[in-house]
């Protein structure tokens, strides 16, 4: 299992990459928020040799828009990994079934050469999703032992703590297999 974090505003761009072999930086909310430390977090993460990942905080509605602004503003570089966040808003609302896919189809047409994943929690990905369409690859949340969620779905990425900030292991047996798997 390699090791990784997920970063967002939240953060401060000089976060720890010790004993880390990828990030993924939060890019983009909707069709109108960037990370105002988007571009440091990202330099962090490349000075330090990491694969790289960003993702977008998916709102139902204008899904074509909201793709075309992520990738708009995600920067694009070979090997890079595109994600999509999907889960409830700040208003109680979230993305259908159906949007979410489009989204990750309309992402994977504008950046064809980028891997992209759907990032849930393990209550999304059991009882809210029913198409299990997860891209390239599912980014799961589910606080428990690392590189052990409860599901029985395959999965690249796994979030299992968020405690002193989100901690991801990649189901990978190297840094090489995951740089290698992120270059299609």
């Amino acid at each position: 299992m390699l090791h990784g974090i997920d970063v967002s505003a939240y953060q401060p761009s000089s976060y720890d990459t010790c004993g880390l072999s990828f990030v993924f930086v939060k890019a983009t909310e909707g069709r109108s928020y960037v990370n105002p430390r988007l571009a440091a977090q990202t330099e962090r993460a490349r000075a330090a040799g990491l694969v790289v990942g960003f993702y977008h905080f998916l709102w139902p509605g204008n899904l074509t828009a909201q793709a075309e602004y992520f990738v708009g503003r995600a920067p694009e570089r070979h090997g890079d990994i595109l994600a999509v966040d999907w889960e409830t808003t700040g208003e109680g609302t979230h993305a259908t079934n159906a949007e979410k896919d489009r989204f990750i189809r309309k992402v994977k047409e504008l950046r064809p050469h980028h891997r992209v994943v759907l990032y849930c929690s393990r209550h999304y990905w059991l009882t809210v999703d029913t198409t299990s369409y997860a891209g390239d690859g599912l980014w799961i949340a589910d606080y428990v032992p690392a590189g052990r969620p409860r599901i029985r779905a395959a999965w690249r990425f796994h979030q299992y703590t968020s405690v002193p900030h989100d901690r991801n292991v990649a189901d990978f047996p190297s840094a090489a297999a995951l740089r290698a798997w992120a270059s299609p």
